[in-house]
């Protein structure tokens, strides 16, 4: 037997000792089986859960004690340029936080203590410093998986060193191409679908392998000549090139079917639906995909031949619900357009379609059946529906209601498994909105000519997402671009761009709590638990597009903007 030098001993040693401390690391993997049944404390992707639900079964801040709720840390994150905003939903697992800001810059926040949270590392991935959005990050293995613009990316970074593991260029040589949805893992892939639609990017959902970032598969939006769908495309003019239907806000995941559910933004250009006459297929839609070759199972359009940026990439939030007596499966989606949705989770059929925003006027309903506009008629080119705010040559202004921003948008509503309703955060004004065919001619495929002639103002809504009811509506006075989580202690969770972040009884929807901090809020909230307490986390810092919507809000013209993790605790 050999023996042993003491420095080869003592190097033998600390192998082991390392050895033992990186196995907890290792059995902390964020593994599928993770992903699909998360910890009660830990806020793992974007909506919490595949379903979307952004429920927490957290009860220690509950109706009885969040009057206490106070601040227990904050953390600078980025700065305060007037193009920089936080739209992110923080991941929490164990204690730290990771965060992303708009310029795809990835940070690990130590919270164990409680008191206070302490930078652990930032991962940047030298973006350029456009006016974009990015809207979190993914964990999967040992991996935070973010996105990243100019050119667009997929970048997995190492969750204990902060080291980048791999990066993979997505641009596909579009340069209005951006990514600003969270990627989604789903076993071991990450799926993500890509926006720019506006910058006229023909865009497309995709996947990568989760360990290497290889790519295998893409799947356009918007068919090519040829393919199922193309017909729906009647211009003259190429439009499907550059026809939009982005996917800027992440999507859900069935396991139990095995299928992707995303939604899908506007055509492009917007303004001008004679360039592009037809449905425009698939814009405007929930599309289900099987995540592992990209094959589109089902889809269903909401507006087809949209002229108004009723883009429906929002929430689309699974629910096992009981309708007409029988168990049902069910996809739910707060529709930009102002209605409420829910479908057959297999196969896309229409179980409920109710408006849930106080003023529709771009058409007189929804068929119950089909799940289109009642108006709607398969045989023109540019449709009419209700014909009071549709753009004609003659009449190219018209008040839009809900207002080209819509009611609901890339906010997120949520589900509570206590109460079995939906809480919507949505728009409440209309607006003028004016044809634009000068806009392509120039190269321009996003303009918007439109004039609020009322204050931009917000609801906060409580509906049965079976029947479509609307059982509470709570108003305020500032928007709400931020979102909601609920939770099992009974409580709402919401933020304004005034900087009140609030709290709601979930029954009645009382408010039980607030406070201002006195920079508005563009992201949702979380909470999460670390050292056996519960916690709830905002990112503050609003957009160049909502501070525009104060024009009409004079005590706001004046508001700093600070970007801001905000975490409060009893």
């Amino acid at each position: 037997m050999h023996s042993l030098h003491p420095r080869s001993l003592r190097r033998l040693l600390l192998a082991g000792a390392v050895t033992l401390m990186a196995a907890p690391a290792a059995a902390a993997d964020v593994t599928p089986q993770r992903l699909t049944n998360p910890e009660p404390g830990n806020w793992l992707m974007n909506h919490r859960t595949y379903d979307a639900q952004r429920y927490s079964p957290l009860d220690a801040i509950n109706k009885t004690n969040v009057r206490g709720l106070k601040l227990a840390y904050a953390v600078a994150i980025g700065g305060n340029s007037v193009n920089e905003n936080l739209e992110s939903t923080p991941l929490a697992e164990d204690g730290f936080l990771y965060v992303v800001d708009l310029w795809g810059v990835v940070y690990k926040i130590d919270g164990r203590s409680g008191d206070v949270g302490r930078i652990v590392w930032r991962m940047d991935p030298g973006q350029e410093k456009a006016p974009d959005a990015n809207r979190g990050a993914a964990l999967w293995g040992n991996f935070v998986i973010s996105v990243a613009n100019h050119p667009a990316r997929l970048i997995a970074t190492d969750k204990e060193t902060g080291k980048v593991a791999w990066e993979t260029n997505l641009s596909d040589g579009q340069a209005g191409l951006q990514f600003t949805a969270a990627p989604l893992a789903v076993k071991d892939k990450i799926v993500v679908g890509a926006s720019g639609g506006d910058q006229g990017a023909r865009t497309f959902i995709l996947a990568v392998d989760a360990a290497t970032g290889k790519l295998l598969w893409r799947k356009f939006v918007i068919p090519a000549p040829g393919e199922p769908g193309s017909e729906t495309w009647k211009d003259k003019n190429n439009a499907w090139q550059t026809g939009g239907g982005a996917m800027w806000v992440t999507g859900s995941y069935d396991p139990d079917t095995n299928q992707v559910l995303w939604g899908t933004g506007n055509p492009v250009p917007w303004s001008d639906p004679y360039y592009r006459p037809g449905d425009n297929l698939y814009t405007d839609s929930l599309i289900s995909w099987d995540p592992d070759t990209g094959k589109m199972n089902w889809y269903h359009q909401y507006t087809p031949g949209d002229m108004w940026d009723y883009d429906e990439e929002g929430s689309h939030i699974l629910i096992d619900a009981t309708v007409g007596g029988q168990p049902r499966k069910l996809v739910t989606h707060a529709a930009r357009n102002g209605f409420l949705y829910s479908f057959e989770r297999a196969n896309g059929q229409t179980v409920m379609a109710k408006p849930y925003v106080q003023r529709i006027n771009w058409t007189a309903g929804i068929d119950q059946k089909t799940g289109k506009p009642v108006d709607y008629d398969p045989n023109r080119d540019i449709q009419v529906y209700s014909g009071k705010q549709n753009y004609t040559l003659a009449e190219p202004t018209k008040q839009l209601c809900p207002a080209l921003t819509g009611g609901n948008n890339y906010f997120p509503p949520s589900y509570s498994r206590r109460t079995g309703m939906l809480y919507i955060p949505a728009f409440t004004m209309c607006n003028d909105s004016t044809l634009d065919q000068e806009a392509i001619k120039k190269g321009i495929y996003f303009s918007r000519i439109s004039k609020f002639n009322e204050r931009n103002e917000s609801d906060l809504i409580m509906a049965d997402p079976v029947t479509g009811e609307v059982k509470r509506r709570v108003h305020s006075i500032y928007p709400n671009v931020s979102g909601v989580v609920t939770t099992a202690g009974g409580l709402v969770f919401t933020a304004y761009t005034d900087g009140t972040f609030a709290a709601y009884d979930d029954n009645t929807l009382d408010q039980l709590w607030k406070i201002n901090v006195g920079t508005g809020f563009n992201a949702p909230p979380i909470t999460f638990e670390a050292g056996g307490k519960q916690y709830v986390a905002i990112l503050s810092g609003i957009s160049r597009i909502t501070r525009g919507r104060h024009v009409l809000t004079p005590e706001l013209r004046e508001q700093r903007n600070q970007t801001m993790l905000f975490v409060f605790g009893l």
